[in-house]
């Protein structure tokens, strides 16, 4: 790898080697950054990064497993080293393993809590801890952290809301959470040129919901990544502490 030149973009995006991370990945290269493909499994990030890098994309794997402080601190320092800053974080790397539980099993099990939120929350915490000082090392440093309008408490007391009919307590809860965490990182980097948003990309075509969900959900990877990628390149004076979707901001 080559190190990336001052005036080129440099983005990570964890969760990457597939689905909605590898959309965004995709898009965010084909403005001209250079996009750092984060993935537990080294193997799928660099087989998802040669991929785009045969389409003429620049983009490189860098083995990333949220749920690891050492991982993350090895990955902060590759960047570091090779980068010197950070553009541009998506934390993308989200899991729903509610999905695939069986209801009688699902309320309250502390398992499923725990391993939701060790991903969803603190994984997203811990990575956006590590690279700060990178994110702050950019002209505009910009955190786009990928939640869900299943994470808005208004929109679950809704009972007109698409999702009313859904009880998944360890995602919408875990996604509430981020919500605070997008908040709170936004008001303490307020006098910083850091931006820091939370982004609902829809129902999504992938394999985040279990087997069946690929068929059910109405929008593919490359549609939800569009709205991640736009909050992904707000301007110097852009929005901050936000949540949106597609079609604007959505109630917390």
């Amino acid at each position: 790898m080559t190190i990336t030149q001052q005036t080129t973009t440099v983005a990570l995006v964890t969760g990457a080697n597939r689905g909605l991370g590898l959309a965004t990945a995709r898009l965010i290269a084909e403005t001209g950054a250079t996009v750092l493909l984060g993935a537990r499994n080294t193997a799928k990030a660099e087989l998802a990064a040669a991929h785009l890098r045969d389409e003429g994309l620049v983009c490189w794997p860098i083995t990333l497993d949220v749920e690891s402080g050492s991982s993350i601190a090895e990955a902060a320092a590759q960047v570091e080293r090779e980068h010197g800053r950070l553009d541009i974080l998506v934390n993308n790397a989200g899991i729903l393993p509610e999905a695939t539980t069986p209801d009688a099993e699902r309320p309250l099990d502390m398992g499923l809590f725990r391993r939701t939120f060790d991903t969803n929350v603190f994984g997203a915490a811990a990575v956006s801890q590590a690279f700060l000082s990178l994110l702050r090392a950019a002209d505009v440093g910009r955190i786009v952290n990928v939640s869900s309008r299943m994470g808005s408490l208004t929109d679950q007391l809704d009972p007109t809301s698409p999702y009313a009919a859904m009880v998944l307590p360890a995602y919408q809860s875990s996604k509430a959470a981020l919500n605070g965490l997008t908040v709170a990182l936004a008001k303490s980097l307020s006098d910083t040129p850091v931006r820091v948003n939370s982004v609902c990309p829809g129902w999504v075509q992938t394999d985040l919901g279990g087997p069946d969900n690929r068929a059910a959900a109405p929008t593919t990877a490359l549609e939800a990544a569009r709205t991640v990628v736009r909050m992904a390149f707000v301007p110097a004076d852009g929005p901050t502490g936000t949540f949106v979707d597609l079609d604007g901001p959505i109630p917390w």
